[in-house]
């Protein structure tokens, strides 16, 4: 327990002290006019309190990685909280905050039109269809994800008893390879999807993501109580491999832990909400800030569902062979929070996921249009993004989820090493602190992508042994490191005559 109570010090001092030292670096403007005024248009830039912003970036970059991945991480044992704390305070949320400045400061840019700026017009051609791609990637996702916790939750035989007649039974009839009851759910959420992707950012996410995060607060407060009251024993701190399977931390860990610490996913969101601050000085409440809370949750749920369950064994025994953490959400909610408690927590669950999806079709229709310079006030405009993007994420969820996920994984933490990246560039041109906020942990985020690439038997089917595999990741990490002061030389020397936007 107390490994615990000093990991969530330290998200705490890490916002207080990382944070403002990130904030200094960037030094906000009060005065400077913000994308949400200056290219106001009721759609996608709409001013918006601060308070409602934060909670929207919160629940967009929340989806199930702080969960999900959170819940597969403690099968290593409380060596993830090292990667939750330490990775969030000093990689994801300087991650998050960088790509929501960038984007303040070039009018709301989205995320391949920031890099396209700072690291060039092939990598912005590179990165558009490698994030449209992930974007409906996430989009999948984060439709069948959540659809098996509301199935969970609300049985189709429970609707049945409701309606009446053979309804239970014809809902739970299996139709490729799933219940009908199921097939239903995934069909209400992809409709909410749909418009919250065409409306005006204010007309619906705006307005119940306020009541989605009361419940995602309830959800983690309650396991917080369980663990602080004993009705949950935090498994004691070790650094010792207790994954069940002996699979090794370096670099599984990193992918599987994503959205908690570190998530490419996230830069997509960023820009979302830059549209709608109302002022430079909020930057590091809404974007650092969302990340650490995140953190916290990720760091919540890693130590509960191991107290829960004895460990790291009774914990692998609990998912069981189907690597599905989904179970393991109701009956840890359940079981210590009660009947209504357990409703309200995993409902608490069940909205990160939605409240990522669909701002993850959201950012994906915006990057389409920027890259195709096509304005979104007129509705056929988004009409002729979104329409095929939905088609190719329907189609996704007849593919196999652990598919689908796998591919995620590693496709986010490449795109967070780009971003950083990105961000080490705009550091630069400002003249300060690139090297320690941004291009170590791109550095390392970088050599962690190439390592799993290269030792992924699944993922890329070249099956190096861990060790050549790592010496492949610090030659590419190297050489990136080294091509970058090359190119940012230039940069570097005029910093000092002036600074970037």
């Amino acid at each position: 327990m107390t490994a615990f109570m000093v990991a969530l010090a330290l998200l705490a001092a890490g916002y207080l002290l990382y944070g403002r030292l990130v904030e200094r670096a960037v030094k906000p403007n009060p005065d400077s006019p913000v994308p949400a005024n200056s290219c106001a248009d009721g759609i996608d830039f709409v001013a918006m309190p601060t308070w409602r912003v934060f909670l929207i970036q919160l629940l967009n970059i929340a989806g199930l990685g702080p969960v999900f991945g959170a819940i597969m991480g403690a099968l290593w044992g409380p060596q993830v909280f090292l990667w939750v704390v330490f990775g969030s305070i000093l990689g994801g949320a300087v991650h998050d905050m960088m790509s929501g400045v960038m984007s303040v400061r070039n009018n709301g840019a989205s995320l391949p039109e920031l890099i396209g700026r700072y690291l060039g017009k092939v990598p912005r051609h590179i990165t558009t269809l490698f994030i449209l791609i992930l974007m409906i990637l996430v989009g999948a996702v984060f439709v069948k994800g959540p659809a098996e916790l509301i199935v969970q939750l609300i049985p189709a035989q429970r609707i049945g008893d409701l309606i009446g007649g053979n309804t239970g039974e014809l809902l739970a009839a299996d139709w490729r390879g799933s219940s009908v009851w199921l097939w239903c759910v995934m069909a209400v959420i992809f409709a909410y999807y749909i418009l919250a992707t065409l409306l005006p950012v204010d007309k619906i996410i705006g307005r119940i993501y306020p009541i989605f995060g009361a419940i995602l607060l309830i959800m983690v407060l309650g396991l917080l109580v369980a663990m602080v009251t004993g009705r949950i024993d935090v498994v004691p701190f070790t650094l010792e491999n207790l994954h069940p399977k002996q699979t090794p931390a370096w670099p599984t860990i990193f992918i599987t832990v994503s959205c908690g610490a570190v998530s490419g996913f996230h830069a997509t969101q960023s820009p979302l909400m830059a549209r709608c601050l109302k002022s430079e000085t909020r930057m590091r409440a809404v974007f650092y800030g969302s990340m650490i809370v995140e953190a916290v949750i990720a760091l919540i749920w890693a130590a509960a569902a191991a107290g829960y369950y004895g460990g790291s064994a009774g914990l692998a025994a609990a998912i069981g062979p189907g690597n599905n953490p989904a179970p393991i959400v109701m009956q840890v909610c359940k079981g210590t929070m009660g009947t209504i408690g357990g409703i309200l927590a995993v409902l608490g669950v069940v909205v990160l996921p939605i409240t990522s999806g669909d701002t993850a079709f959201r950012a994906a229709r915006l990057i389409a249009a920027d890259y195709l310079r096509l304005p979104q006030k007129k509705i056929l405009n988004r009409y002729i993004i979104a329409i095929p993007m939905f088609v190719i994420s329907a189609m996704l969820n007849f593919v196999p989820f652990g598919v689908v996920w796998r591919y995620f994984g590693w496709a986010n933490q490449t795109l967070a090493a780009v971003t950083l990246w990105a961000a080490a560039a705009y550091l630069v041109r400002r003249g300060g602190f690139w090297w320690l906020m941004a291009a170590i942990p791109a550095t390392f985020m970088t050599v962690m992508t190439v390592t799993f690439f290269v030792v992924s038997k699944n993922l890329s089917h070249i099956g190096m042994d861990i060790v050549p595999g790592t010496i492949v990741g610090l030659g590419f990490g190297l050489t990136s490191i080294v091509a970058f002061i090359w190119l940012m030389k230039p940069m570097g020397r005029s910093c000092h005559k002036h600074s970037s936007p």
